[in-house]
Order: C-alpha cells, then structure tokens, then sequence
C-alpha cells in the first residue's frame, strides 16, 4: 500500500483506535505527550512525517533545515520537530505557515511552541500542533541540527515518513513499517466499537456490551 493510500485509510478512522493499533502491533505506545495539542483548529491531520531536529545555542542562526524542509519536502507533509527537551520559545511562526501553506503541506507538529497564532488562525487555519504558545524567537537560542533523521519527542521515536495522525484527541505516530497492519486493525477496532454501542444502546446495559466485546 502506498503512503496516499495508507493516507487516506488513516483519515476514516478513530485517532484512538490508531493509538490502540501502534500498542499491540508495534509492541510500544506511538501517542505524543498530551501537551502537544491543536492550537489552530480541530482539523484532523494525516501525513508523513519530515522530521527535524534542534537544539540549543548561543548564536543567532536561522532554523535553514526546516526552512529547507518547508520548501523541499513533498506535498501532504507534516513539518514534525523536536528540540531535545527545550520547549519555551516559538519553533513556527507566521511566514514558516505561509511556506507550507504555498507547498501544500499537511500540518505542523512541534515539540516546542508556536507563535502568531491570530495571523495564522486569521490568513491560512493551517493546523500546528505543539506543545507551548510563546512569543518568544529561537534566534540565539535553538539552531536547526539536522533534517530527516530520526527524532524523539517524549517517549516516542519518530522517523522519517512515519504516518503521523492527528486530532483533538492527541497525536499518534505510526511506524512506517507497521503502518499497513496498523491500519487494519484500527479498522477492525472501529467496526467492534461501532457494533458495541448498538448493542449498549439497545439492551441498556454496558455490561453486556463488555461481556461480549471484551473491550472498553
């Protein structure tokens, strides 16, 4: 399956059910820290990651990997950074926005902060996710590391084309060599949840649900 394919699979279904999935398929959990959340709107995201990497610094250097990134990456991309632990200044703003925007890209996901929200929410609704707001720049603070490497960001690694879902339930992180089987099973997930309610609704009972789903 192709990543549009697997795209577009992942945006039918429950970011929960995902979560579920990445647990028992890849052995590990794939969900973000919960403090990285939507500040821009409640759309759902679904793309691959390209990912960046940062770190502090004294000196005063633009963020050029993920401005490279912003330009060079592929349409439907999710602008994926961490930055080894510093989260309080803004790693997106306003004209990184209009960069992604003007190539097509999903979303950004930040394991930091994000800042110009009234101009981003005003002139793109772009989704950022991200861990902090803050006005403050990373001129003389962070520098950009490297590009499409792998990164962490909580307990969570995430690689270079992983299938990244999001909403405001949180963010999963699907490995890319999973992601077909993952998907599958977030299916299924949906189809037994789905079959459970009808069933709690109709005999009036959540236990019986649970007696005969097994799931909660």
């Amino acid at each position: 399956m192709d990543t549009k394919e697997l795209v577009a699979g992942f945006r039918q279904v429950a970011t929960a059910s995902v979560a579920d999935a990445v647990d028992k398929i890849a052995g590990r959990g794939g969900f973000l820290p919960s403090t990285i959340k939507p500040r821009i709107n409640d759309k759902k995201i679904v793309g691959p990651a390209v990912t960046i990497l940062e770190g502090p610094t004294d000196e005063f250097l633009p963020p050029q990997h993920a401005l490279d990134a912003i330009d060079e990456a592929e349409e439907g991309s999710i602008i994926v950074i961490s930055t080894n632990g510093t989260t309080e200044v803004a790693l997106w703003g306003g004209l990184m926005t209009a960069g992604a925007v003007a190539n097509k890209h999903e979303a950004a996901v930040l394991d930091g902060g994000v800042r110009d929200l009234v101009e981003i929410k005003r002139d793109y609704d772009f989704p950022v996710y991200s861990r902090e707001v803050s006005p403050g720049t990373t001129l003389g603070r962070i520098k950009t590391l490297s590009a499409n490497t792998e990164i962490s960001m909580g307990n969570v690694i995430v690689h270079p084309g992983d299938i990244v879902v999001g909403d405001v339930d949180g963010v999963v992180i699907v490995p890319r060599d999973h992601a077909e089987a993952v998907l599958e099973m977030s299916q299924e997930i949906d189809e037994r949840e789905a079959e459970q309610a009808k069933l709690i609704i109709a005999n009036g009972s959540l236990r019986d649900g649970l007696a005969k789903y097994g799931r909660i």
